[in-house]
């Protein structure tokens, strides 16, 4: 692979200045490995919309849209070695789908001017588009997901989370380790104490921190887990019998996959969720397309599945960004700086969301200048293991604006500081 890789990278020609006649959309999928339960669905998702639009409707404002698969197995190397090898190909943007891989990335599509989205990871502070212009984390980041989640228990609680214990169970890399400092200072703010334990990658050793939480007894367990961990850290908590109700993923440990294998015992585990799992009509549009023309990213098992819907709503938002450029701009081939453009004057709304079959999927949020983290809510569903489905227990909660700012703004400023960049939005 990586031979065929650097072969590509030696043989495309740069073209991050000029338009495509395609406009390219690299998928920097992961189909094998411990994390390939997630990063299938995402990817066969995210395929099948843009196959979708077009089979229907010639593409993107009248330009077929060519996704370019790129193999990374969750490995940051190989995700860096993708990168290298499809952005000549006149690539529009990337989605990496790797907090590893993003950190790697944000010095690499800043100098090329290549435009990047990591929804609901990466690092959370691209949120100011004041200092990272070519980087986009809507409709939400980890530390609104952390946010919600203590909003949600604070409410569960009459308002008052004073002398609880939360523990935290988090994958021991940089994606997991985003939320810990807006869980520290929801702590100082809501009085409650915050434990963390780290779990080795790929996750499926936990018996040792399965057994600290049995003997410390948290009141609620929050999970910052992916792919195998997930599933591990789910049959952990059922064999100490700790209570589902009060054991909450955040929105990547709480799909289908994550679940079933723990039968019954999973039974009201919760999770967030930044898109809806509901029976979308795009879907009925992608099954006619894409999957009855026989040309199905996957095998069509994952249609409506929660990640599936996530990298579907991924695309849409490619897709729109997209639109929105062509707009701008008045062309229908695009450069990545216009496809740039159309991301910071993204508008969606619910009535957007009904006219492309994806009503109310996730809520309705803006971009500009200065804010490409969208509105950083999610809702919290629970997982009901009889009807092997999931139920939404809220509608989008809003994160708390009041300690979240605050991080974002300190976070961005020091890395402008450390690497000469200007503030832009004046």
């Amino acid at each position: 692979m990586r031979k065929s890789l650097l072969m590509l990278a030696s043989a495309a020609t740069l073209t991050a200045g000029a338009a495509s006649a395609d406009l390219v959309f690299p998928d920097l999928s992961y189909r094998t490995g411990p994390y390939a339960a997630g990063g299938v669905p995402f990817s066969d998702g995210y395929q099948d919309y843009f196959a979708m639009l077009n089979a229907r409707d010639g593409g993107i404002g009248g330009v077929p849209a060519r996704v370019i698969e790129c193999e990374t197995a969750y490995n940051t190397e190989k995700g860096v070695e993708c990168y290298e090898a499809t952005k000549g190909e006149g690539a529009l943007l990337y989605q990496p789908l790797s907090t590893g891989i993003t950190y790697q990335l944000i010095p690499k599509v800043s100098a090329d001017g290549i435009p990047m989205h990591t929804m609901g990871y990466g690092r959370t502070s691209a949120a100011n588009g004041e200092v990272f212009e070519w980087v986009f984390n809507y409709p939400a980041n980890y530390w609104d997901a952390a946010s919600v989640a203590i909003k949600y228990l604070h409410d569960q609680n009459g308002g008052s989370l004073e002398g609880k214990k939360i523990a935290l169970l988090y994958h021991n890399s940089a994606y997991g380790k985003e939320p810990i400092r807006t869980l520290e200072n929801l702590a100082e703010k809501h009085g409650y104490t915050l434990d963390t334990l780290a779990v080795d990658h790929p996750g499926q050793e936990q018996k040792s921190q399965w057994l600290q939480i049995r003997r410390t007894r948290p009141d609620y367990v929050i999970m910052w887990g992916w792919g195998v961990m997930n599933q591990v850290a789910i049959q952990e908590a059922a064999n100490i019998r700790f209570p589902m109700e009060n054991f909450i993923g955040n929105w990547w440990a709480g799909a289908e996959h994550d679940v079933l294998p723990a039968g019954d015992a999973a039974n009201g585990y919760k999770s967030l969720n930044m898109n809806r799992v509901v029976d979308l009509p795009v879907f009925e549009e992608i099954k006619k397309h894409v999957h009855d023309a026989g040309n199905a990213a996957g095998d069509g098992s994952n249609l409506g599945k929660v990640i599936y819907t996530r990298g579907l709503y991924a695309a849409f938002l490619a897709a729109e960004a997209a639109k929105k450029a062509q707009e701008i701009h008045g062309v229908t081939e695009l450069t990545p700086a216009q496809m740039r453009d159309g991301m910071e004057a993204l508008e969606i709304t619910e009535e957007l969301m009904a006219e492309r079959g994806l009503d109310n999927i996730g809520p309705a949020f803006s971009v500009s200048c200065s804010d490409h983290g969208g509105s950083g809510m999610g809702l919290i569903q629970q997982w009901d293991a009889s009807a092997e489905s999931w139920t939404p227990l809220t509608e989008f909660i809003a994160p708390d604006a009041e300690v979240i700012a605050p991080l974002v703004a300190e976070d961005s400023e020091a890395f402008a500081a450390e690497n000469g960049i200007a503030k832009r939005c004046n």
